[in-house]
């Protein structure tokens, strides 16, 4: 089962306390998976569409016991799913089908003319929880999350720019929650891809096995990041080392070839020949063969000394100024 199959059975179990969180969640979710058909008589049939049987039972339970209306499911094929069967969930004219429409801010008058909205009626969402209870509802209707393993990315579809514009504010109602519209091919995109925030969308909604669940597989991925980064950073401080110690080296050859390394001091020519004797050792370790024993930024700083005699050799035997 994929994680947002998951997801959207874990959020069918979820009975709002509240009759408004109710109203809101069947809004969200009509507003998403319902369609509008002409009865006859200027009246209205419902039709709700889901491919999953969870979310199908979970809305015909919360419609009953919101609007005391047996909402007919049948199972069948449906235009709007690409594959598998569809749960077709409608409420004709003689179950207040228009009435519904009313409540849920989807039939609205102006004028003195019905008019079907495109948006999201504010008086459904004018508290958090009722906000959060339209977002489980558009989630189930129209709403995907990938596999975090895979990616983040959490989406709602919307039918309209006007919708998708009202369902980002709706988004962006919550605290450190930025989403962002994208057109598809059909309709457009509400969504999230910063794993954070996909992860507490799904606490918002309600989901938190599923929470819990994404939070562990953000951290383990995080840590497989940090092994990763600190892998490669030793790996580049070994590269460096040794580079170092190569240079170093090639110092000491140099000046044991033209002066010797007596020509050196005795603290310089100690640190020489503690470095030909064990060119595979870090600084650290060398400094403590040193009597008395050099600390890393000690042996490093007569190592350079060293280096900076050698270059000045070159310099002499090219002609230049002497060290």
């Amino acid at each position: 089962m994929s994680f947002a199959s998951e997801t959207k059975n874990e959020l069918a179990r979820i009975v709002p306390e509240k009759k408004c969180c109710m109203l809101a969640e069947i809004a969200g979710f009509m507003r998403s998976a319902g369609s509008i058909k002409l009865a006859g008589g200027g009246r209205f049939r419902i039709v709700m569409v889901t491919s999953n049987p969870a979310v199908a039972r979970h809305y015909k339970t919360l419609i009953k016991t919101y609007f005391s209306v047996d909402t007919t499911v049948e199972m069948g094929k449906a235009q709007s799913l690409k594959r598998g069967n569809a749960y077709i969930l409608s409420i004709g004219p003689a179950d207040l089908s228009e009435q519904i429409l009313r409540e849920t801010g989807i039939l609205m008058v102006k004028e003195g003319m019905n008019f079907i909205s495109d948006g999201i009626y504010d008086g459904l969402i004018k508290t958090m929880c009722c906000r959060k209870a339209y977002l489980r509802g558009a989630f189930l209707a129209a709403g995907t999350i990938n596999n975090p393993e895979k990616e983040y990315h959490f989406e709602i579809n919307a039918g309209t720019e006007t919708l998708a514009k009202e369902m980002r504010r709706l988004f962006n109602s919550f605290d450190d929650i930025t989403a962002k519209i994208v057109r598809r091919k059909k309709g457009f995109g509400v969504y999230l891809k910063i794993g954070e925030q996909v992860r507490d969308m799904l606490a918002i909604m309600g989901a938190s096995h599923q929470f819990f669940k994404f939070d562990e597989v953000m951290m383990m991925k995080e840590l497989r990041s940090e092994a990763y980064r600190m892998n490669n950073l030793d790996n580049a401080n070994i590269d460096k080392a040794l580079k170092a110690a190569e240079n170093q080296m090639n110092a000491i050859q140099k000046i044991q070839r033209q002066r010797g390394l007596d020509f050196l001091s005795p603290k310089l020519r100690e640190a020489a020949e503690a470095r030909m004797k064990h060119p595979e050792v870090g600084l650290e370790e060398l400094g403590k063969l040193m009597r008395p024993a050099l600390s890393k930024s000690g042996i490093n700083n007569r190592l350079r000394r060293i280096e900076k005699i050698a270059e000045g050799l070159q310099e002499e035997t090219n002609g230049k100024e002497k060290i």
